[in-house]
Protein backbone atom coordinates (compact mmCIF):
# COMPACT_ATOMS: atom_id res chain seq x y z
CA UNK A 1 0.00 0.00 0.00
CA UNK A 2 2.72 2.22 0.59
CA UNK A 3 4.44 2.15 -2.77
CA UNK A 4 1.18 2.81 -3.79
CA UNK A 5 0.85 5.93 -2.28
CA UNK A 6 3.91 7.12 -2.94
CA UNK A 7 3.72 6.80 -6.86
CA UNK A 8 0.09 8.11 -6.44
CA UNK A 9 0.77 11.33 -4.01
CA UNK A 10 4.64 11.31 -6.78
CA UNK A 11 1.92 11.76 -9.27
CA UNK A 12 -0.20 14.06 -7.81
CA UNK A 13 2.90 16.57 -7.20
CA UNK A 14 2.62 18.01 -10.63
CA UNK A 15 0.02 20.88 -11.15
CA UNK A 16 -0.34 19.54 -14.67
CA UNK A 17 -1.54 16.46 -13.60
CA UNK A 18 -3.87 17.57 -10.76
CA UNK A 19 -5.24 19.71 -13.47
CA UNK A 20 -6.01 16.31 -15.82
CA UNK A 21 -7.59 14.71 -12.75
CA UNK A 22 -9.68 18.00 -11.78
CA UNK A 23 -11.06 18.23 -15.35
CA UNK A 24 -11.73 14.22 -15.64
CA UNK A 25 -13.34 14.24 -12.27
CA UNK A 26 -16.18 15.91 -13.80
CA UNK A 27 -16.41 14.10 -17.11
CA UNK A 28 -14.34 12.19 -19.65
CA UNK A 29 -12.48 13.72 -22.36
CA UNK A 30 -10.93 13.40 -25.15
CA UNK A 31 -6.66 13.97 -24.66
CA UNK A 32 -7.15 17.18 -27.42
CA UNK A 33 -9.67 18.82 -24.67
CA UNK A 34 -7.25 18.06 -22.01
CA UNK A 35 -4.44 19.34 -23.76
CA UNK A 36 -6.42 22.41 -25.22
CA UNK A 37 -5.70 24.67 -21.56
CA UNK A 38 -1.57 23.85 -20.96
CA UNK A 39 1.36 25.42 -22.99
CA UNK A 40 3.27 23.00 -23.81
CA UNK A 41 3.79 20.31 -26.71
CA UNK A 42 1.70 17.29 -26.96
CA UNK A 43 4.46 15.06 -26.37
CA UNK A 44 4.95 16.53 -23.06
CA UNK A 45 1.67 15.99 -21.98
CA UNK A 46 1.36 13.12 -23.17
CA UNK A 47 3.94 11.74 -20.97
CA UNK A 48 2.06 13.73 -17.73
CA UNK A 49 -1.12 10.99 -19.19
CA UNK A 50 1.29 8.25 -19.07
CA UNK A 51 1.96 8.84 -15.36
CA UNK A 52 -1.26 8.97 -14.11
CA UNK A 53 -1.90 5.83 -16.29
CA UNK A 54 0.69 4.52 -14.65
CA UNK A 55 -0.42 4.95 -11.67
CA UNK A 56 -3.93 4.16 -12.20
CA UNK A 57 -5.72 7.25 -12.00
CA UNK A 58 -6.81 7.48 -15.36
CA UNK A 59 -7.93 4.83 -18.21
CA UNK A 60 -8.13 5.58 -21.83
CA UNK A 61 -9.89 4.33 -25.13
CA UNK A 62 -9.08 4.65 -28.41
CA UNK A 63 -12.39 5.06 -30.62
CA UNK A 64 -11.32 5.60 -34.40
CA UNK A 65 -9.19 8.52 -33.99
CA UNK A 66 -9.83 9.98 -30.88
CA UNK A 67 -8.62 8.77 -27.58
CA UNK A 68 -10.86 9.72 -24.53
CA UNK A 69 -9.51 9.58 -20.64
CA UNK A 70 -11.46 8.32 -17.79
CA UNK A 71 -10.96 8.65 -14.34
CA UNK A 72 -10.16 5.53 -12.44
CA UNK A 73 -11.27 6.66 -8.39
CA UNK A 74 -9.60 3.49 -6.37
CA UNK A 75 -6.13 5.59 -5.96
CA UNK A 76 -8.25 8.67 -5.22
CA UNK A 77 -10.07 6.42 -2.69
CA UNK A 78 -7.06 4.86 -0.66
CA UNK A 79 -5.02 8.46 -0.33
CA UNK A 80 -8.45 9.78 0.91
CA UNK A 81 -8.11 7.01 3.59
CA UNK A 82 -4.77 7.49 4.36
CA UNK A 83 -5.31 11.06 4.80
CA UNK A 84 -8.33 10.62 6.95
CA UNK A 85 -6.58 7.91 8.99
CA UNK A 86 -3.74 10.78 9.25
CA UNK A 87 -5.93 13.70 10.23
CA UNK A 88 -7.91 11.73 13.05
CA UNK A 89 -4.41 10.83 14.59
CA UNK A 90 -3.68 14.29 14.22
CA UNK A 91 -6.73 15.35 15.67
CA UNK A 92 -5.86 12.86 18.57
CA UNK A 93 -2.44 14.29 19.31
CA UNK A 94 -4.00 18.10 19.18
CA UNK A 95 -6.11 16.86 22.51
CA UNK A 96 -3.08 15.49 24.10
CA UNK A 97 -1.74 18.82 23.90
CA UNK A 98 -2.03 21.35 27.35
Amino acid sequence: MTNSLDRFFGAMSDPTRRAIIEMLATRPASVSDLHAPHQMALPTFMRHLRVLEEVGLIRSVKKGRVRTCYIEPQPLIAAQGWLAWQREIWENRRDDIP
